[in-house]
């Protein structure tokens, strides 16, 4: 009966390893962050590995995922700037950028002005907005199409008229 090792015993002997993998992707600075969260995920999966596994490999390929997840995760902090552009802010609500149209959504029907929200504005595939507002997803397309046809419709008169901005 061939028995796996106990986890300390794992680390002990991959550590350095998982170490250099990790030193590879996110440089040396990042590398202890991302040996810790190896060694804690494979703690982890560590009871269902089977007994014939190439722990090496194994750890390799979970020290590897770790550092390129560190590397997304770094990509996606803010970058600080001495000076911000400008541009119209959105802090008082969206409203204040174009009153108009959003005048013209506010008075769409509920179904329409929910599915254009929701898809065009918030960016959530219809299947997810059907399940929020409790039709069918080709029934929240045809809500959306048809409250962004009537949104052309009234908006681009308003702005004939002169009536926004």
């Amino acid at each position: 009966m061939n028995m796996k090792k106990p986890f300390e015993a794992v680390v002990a002997a991959h550590s350095g390893t998982v170490l250099r993998v990790c030193r590879a992707v996110v440089g040396v600075h990042d590398a202890e962050d991302a040996w810790s969260e190896t060694f804690l995920a494979a703690m982890r999966a560590y009871p269902g590995l089977p007994e014939d596994a190439n722990v090496e490999a194994w750890l390799v390929t979970i020290a590897h995922r770790k550092a390129v997840d560190m590397i997304r995760a770094r990509r996606r902090r803010a970058v600080p700037v001495e000076d911000a552009a400008d541009r119209v802010s959105f802090v008082d609500g969206p409203e204040v950028a174009d009153a108009g149209l959003w005048e013209a959504v506010r008075s769409l029907p509920d179904k329409q002005r929910q599915a254009v929200a929701y898809h065009h504005v918030v960016g959530l595939p219809y299947a997810e907005i059907a399940v929020i507002v409790g039709a069918t997803p080709e029934a929240v397309r045809r809500a959306a199409s048809d409250g962004i046809s009537r949104l052309r419709t009234t908006y681009q008169g308003a702005l004939s008229r002169g009536e926004t901005r």
